[in-house]
């Protein structure tokens, strides 16, 4: 499944990077005694928030520390299709349910819109944490459409996956939270890693990278779970829209 993890990869290399500095602040206070090191220390815990979880990327801090996050709007729960439930190896507990699929030239708020005659597909689906414990943030939904549809300068990007018809394959594509469902409160961070709340649920937004031909319409999308992380077969698990 081709979920985008690029930012939280910028962010931990952009936190090396910061953090390389502090050692260097951290060896100068020693040389000056007691205090120097005090005032390190309290510039590190200054330096530590996600000041840099929206520097690279330009979007908001999905993550706070345990309140609400107004940066994430709160809808109330979308009518979506029936949910399935889905468990990681490592004991993480999901469950997801599609809400719509479409068309934009901008999905996801993309910085330059596609080429004429083509277009981006989106989906939407609701993402809940089924358990009473936090568990990591995971996109375990897939975007499929069908390889008629796409452009002759995607067509060897667009995979095919096992136990999903031949005719559908799944392009490069990233997901977002859109929206906090009701009171969830915002993912948090621990020690590096984006955890959801438990009982939270969130609306996801996943949207392909590479353009489609103009012609492709919501019939022609769908969800799928295929992940071997998230189904035990390794086939893939269609999500079906309301």
């Amino acid at each position: 499944m081709r979920t985008s993890h690029q930012s939280p990869g910028n962010h931990r290399s952009h936190r090396r990077r910061k953090r390389g500095g502090l050692g260097r602040l951290g060896l100068a206070g020693a040389l000056t005694g007691v205090v120097g090191i005090a005032a390190v220390a309290a510039g590190i815990v200054y330096l530590r928030p996600d000041s840099d979880s929206a520097g690279e990327s330009g979007r908001p801090s999905l993550t706070s520390q345990g309140g609400t996050d107004t940066r994430i709007p709160a809808e109330s729960a979308p009518k979506a299709g029936p949910p399935l439930s889905i468990t990681t190896p490592e004991g993480y507990g999901y469950n997801l349910a599609a809400v719509r699929a479409g068309t934009s030239r901008r999905p996801l708020g993309a910085t330059q819109a596609p080429p004429a005659g083509t277009t981006y597909a989106y989906a939407d689906y609701v993402l809940t944490n089924s358990q009473r414990r936090p568990v990591l943030l995971d996109y375990p939904a897939d975007l499929f459409m069908p390889k008629a549809q796409i452009t002759p300068a995607a067509q060897e990007r667009c995979m095919p996956q096992v136990g999903i018809p031949d005719e559908l394959c799944t392009l490069p594509n990233h997901s977002e939270i859109t929206a906090r469902v009701g009171e969830a409160k915002a993912p948090v961070d621990e020690n590096g890693s984006t955890m959801i709340p438990a009982g939270a649920s969130y609306i996801v937004r996943i949207a392909s990278d590479l353009p489609l031909k103009e012609g492709v319409s919501a019939d022609d999308l769908r969800l799928y779970v295929w992940n071997a992380r998230f189904t035990s077969d390794r086939r893939g698990i269609g999500l079906a829209f309301p």
